[in-house]
């Protein structure tokens, strides 16, 4: 996130952090496109007078940008209109920017239906853990190796968007994501971010005696509720089944091994805000930010409409305890929403003029800083954010793991199970049944 502690973080980052692993990906190489800032092609002085050439019409182009960021389209709307400005003063191109921004439980749906059928937008974005390896696979990755801002990317952030020794993506949010909690309530009431869950069981008890209930739950959007499947199943398999994913993708293992993340599921579906459904991002943003619930199990990202609805919030970002053994409570070290290209673009070279004016010198730390967003690059210079710092700390003490990688379809299900897991409509043991179902059916797919 921000650069102060992030130097230190850096570092303990690159060490977590793996190379993408081989595949037998299509080999997608793009042409090196020089930056926004640099000169174009244009033809020799001998052949055109500069008055001539600055007579000549403006190229137009129409960029089709897919995100699923939709919170930050005034953010997006005012940088890309910098760069439509810079294009033409460089380029002498006109550039319409055609920004399509659902919201992100259909976002992954609609792109891989538009991906499938040729109607690829010019770039999109796409979660770097997740959806790199597919995607790479079925050829809709562009080779992004040799473009400039690729060498202005901390190396451990580079890293996650590496795929088969190519990097075939831009890093948008490097993250340290745990749950959220209201600082100020904490201290009044004495209570220290948790580290059992009998310590979390203890805190629960005392924010109840408050006005306040202990969880914030937001259910309208699936993507929310998995959130605590992501971390519970993040600290569980780290600490106690290092080697469930390999046996998992092998058919060696079940989510049975690792139920214990029910544990503190539980706690938090017992112990939150009442009528979930009715609440989504916004909304739970919102109720965090004035105080209705003590704890979120939401991730920084949402940084920025809690201090809309709320500047004088205070909140910090601590670990999700799993179990008695702190060993388990850890911080989840992610690059997730990414920008891509794609390779069928008909217009790419000014695709890639707008993919590295996101990284560019002079730019585009003022918009990583408005968006809140961690640092990803040499060129981001600005102060650390608190919960930021805070998140850190338990990184530099080894207190994290690197976000797990799980084969396509799986968190979908699980987002639709978890909704259907609080609504009482499946039980535990149907959820553990339907995912490792879900989980072999897309290793065999894959194959």
């Amino acid at each position: 996130m921000k650069k102060a502690l992030y130097a230190a973080s850096s570092m303990t980052l690159a060490a977590a952090m793996l190379a993408g692993c081989g595949g037998n990906g299509n080999d997608n190489a793009s042409p090196s496109v020089a930056p926004s800032g640099s000169a174009s092609a244009s033809t020799p002085d001998t052949q055109a007078s500069p008055s001539a050439s600055a007579q000549e019409p403006a190229r137009k182009v129409e960029l089709k940008v897919f995100m699923s960021l939709p919170r930050f389209k005034d953010q997006f709307d005012k940088y890309f209109a910098q760069f439509k400005a810079k294009e033409l003063a460089d380029k002498n191109v006109d550039v319409t920017i055609k920004l399509e921004m659902p919201n992100s439980d259909q976002a992954g749906q609609i792109l891989k239906t538009r991906l499938s059928s040729n109607d690829a937008p010019d770039l999109f974005t796409l979660h770097a853990i997740a959806d790199i390896p597919t995607f790479y696979k079925a050829g809709y990755l562009s080779d992004l190796s040799d473009q400039p801002y690729v060498p202005k990317v901390y190396e451990s952030v580079r890293k996650t968007v590496t795929y088969d020794g190519k990097v075939v993506a831009l890093p948008l949010e490097s993250l340290s994501w745990g749950y959220l909690y209201n600082k100020k309530m904490f201290a009044e009431l004495g209570i220290a971010p948790p580290q059992t869950l009998d310590d979390m069981k203890a805190a629960v008890e005392k924010i109840k005696t408050t006005k306040a209930a202990p969880f914030e739950l937001s259910f309208q959007e699936s993507w929310i509720p998995q959130l605590m499947m992501a971390l519970s199943l993040g600290g569980v398999v780290t600490s106690a089944h290092s080697d469930w994913i390999e046996k998992m993708n092998k058919g060696e293992a079940s989510y049975a091994d690792v139920q214990d993340v029910f544990n503190i599921i539980d706690l938090i579906m017992a112990n939150g805000t009442a009528k979930p459904f009715e609440v989504g991002s916004a909304a739970g943003s919102t109720d965090f930010a004035n105080g209705k619930a003590a704890m979120w199990v939401m991730g920084p990202w949402q940084a920025e409409t809690i201090l809309k609805a709320n500047p004088d919030m205070e909140f910090g970002v601590a670990p999700l305890p799993v179990s008695n053994d702190p060993a388990g409570t850890m911080i989840n070290l992610a690059t997730s929403t990414s920008l891509a290209v794609s390779p069928t673009s008909k217009n790419k070279d000014v695709a890639l003029d707008l993919l590295n004016y996101m990284l560019d010198d002079n730019d585009s730390s003022a918009l990583f800083e408005e968006l809140k967003f961690n640092p990803v690059a040499e060129m981001h210079k600005y102060d650390t954010f608190p919960w930021i710092t805070e998140a850190s700390s338990y990184v530099a003490q080894g207190k994290a793991y690197l976000d797990l990688s799980l084969p396509s379809g799986v968190t979908d299900e699980t987002a639709k199970l978890l909704q259907s897991y609080y609504a009482k409509s499946v039980t535990k043991e149907q959820i553990i049944k339907t995912l490792d179902r879900t989980w072999a059916n897309a290793v065999k797919n894959s194959k």
